[in-house]
């Protein structure tokens, strides 16, 4: 079995205990014993156990006690129960209350194989998905990145070629620009696909926070910490860690990354013993850091550490082309969530989106369209339908005529004012007579 586990045999038979111990050990994983349900609840509360064999018949605290009291306190734990006095009830029973599977003694060593096999395919799934829960992101596909700017074909030519490497990635954008869709993308088409893919946002979580996420502690090692819990690095071992605004983290945590990146080991908070890892680390970063760097903020050499290979992404309104198809998209997702059937956008309101600077990027693109395809009251979404843009954004284009860029700059105006005519014309240094001429020419209507 690839990965090494640490195991607890349960049981008041020495020789039960021995057997198991020999067997495992000559595996390779690590292996201890204890011979009643108080001895091994104090072991948990020590160290971390992947799994726990537990023998049904023991004095004072039998099997099922230990395993309620497992599956209370250390979820995270595989359980096996091993009987004698096998039964459909009893093992019904322990399977309700969370074990995974049961052996009958005796047993065969290919029985146990096979159970250890099971364990591990279980393990996986509890490392990828419930002990990440909240944090794990759904994989994108990379077809889901959408693009047809020079720019965007060059990011999707060099996608599969950085995914083939397990180098360190930093991609380099302003916020809301798809950063963290290319390391998705980066992710699902390199040999790490199937393992997990772990979002930190670091410029979200005080060093402290993002030290005991990253790093994981044993109990007792601060206060709070009433049992032992993974960091994300030992998780996410053989998948992708992104580090989002990795420009954000601390000199010391830097330093503390930069060790794990050269040794390929950390050691959990309040423990002395070393773990192995084995991740793929993309950065993200909205930030110079070249300047951060030359200015003393940044280390210079944990920036050459996580900037193998740099993909830097262009912010929207450096590559309007790819503004129809991303409206396209994001109108046909909010139309399936919403089942409104809007489906379609009109020539103005598409000139409008196009001409619009968009500060936010994509982010800021698909919150439009889904804030105007829950307010519209039709099947096609106009100007009108987006008079929450600011107007100071708005860049008129070449195919538009002035008197297009007028009507529509007055009504932005005018909904910016909540149609205050008095403000609105001493923002358009015009009179109120004028304004109101203006309004009944182009037949605006206040929203």
């Amino acid at each position: 079995m690839g990965n090494k586990i640490s195991i607890m045999i349960v049981d008041d038979e020495l020789i039960v205990r021995e057997s198991f111990l020999h067997w495992f050990e000559k595996l390779g994983h690590k292996v201890e014993t204890a011979a009643s349900g108080h001895e091994a609840l104090e072991k948990l509360e020590k160290s971390f156990f992947d799994l726990l064999f537990v023998d049904i018949k023991m004095p004072k605290m039998n099997g099922i006690e230990l395993l309620g009291k497992v599956k209370e306190e250390y979820p995270e734990t595989i359980v096996i129960i091993i009987t004698a006095y096998g039964s459909i009830d009893t093992a019904v029973n322990a399977m309700k209350m969370g074990a995974s599977d049961y052996l009958l003694k005796p047993f065969k060593p290919e029985q146990l194989t096979l159970v250890m096999e099971k364990v591990a395919h279980q393990k996986r799934l509890i490392s990828e998905y419930e002990y990440m829960k909240g944090r794990l992101d759904r994989i994108t596909h990379f077809d889901n990145i959408i693009g047809q700017s020079a720019v965007m074909k060059e990011i999707f030519e060099l996608i599969p070629k950085v995914a083939q490497s397990d180098s360190s990635v930093l991609i380099l954008g302003k916020t809301g620009t798809g950063k963290e869709l290319i390391a998705k993308a980066v992710h699902s088409k390199s040999k790490q696909a199937n393992r997990p893919f772990v979002a930190i946002n670091c410029g979200a979580m005080p060093d402290t926070l993002l030290e005991s996420e990253l790093f994981g502690y044993q109990k007792g090692a601060f206060t709070g910490a009433t049992h032992s819990r993974k960091g994300i690095l030992e998780v996410v071992s053989g998948g992708t860690l992104f580090l989002d605004e990795v420009g954000e983290i601390s000199p010391k945590m830097q330093v503390d990354l930069l060790r794990v990146l050269e040794e390929k080991k950390m050691t959990r908070l309040g423990d002395r013993e070393p773990i192995d890892l084995d991740f793929r680390l993309i950065s993200s970063t909205s930030r110079d850091l070249e300047k951060e760097v030359s200015e003393g903020r940044f280390r210079e050499d944990f920036y050459y550490r996580i900037n193998v290979i740099m993909v830097h992404v262009s912010p929207l309104k450096e590559r309007k082309e790819d503004i129809p198809l991303l409206i396209q998209h994001f109108l046909d997702k909010y139309s399936h969530e919403t089942t409104k059937k809007v489906n379609h956008i009109s020539r103005d309101a598409s000139d409008l989106l196009k001409a619009y600077d968009w500060p936010g990027n994509v982010r800021e693109l698909e919150n439009a369209i889904e804030r105007a395809v829950v307010l519209s009251k039709s099947r096609t979404l106009t100007s009108e339908d987006f008079s929450f843009l600011h107007p100071s954004s708005i860049r008129p284009t070449g195919r538009r005529t002035l008197r297009e860029i007028e009507k529509e700059h007055i009504n932005f105006i005018l909904n910016d004012c909540g149609w205050n005519v008095t403000k609105a014309s001493g923002i358009l240094g015009i009179n109120r007579v004028t304004l109101h001429k203006m309004i009944k020419r182009y037949q605006l209507k206040r929203p």
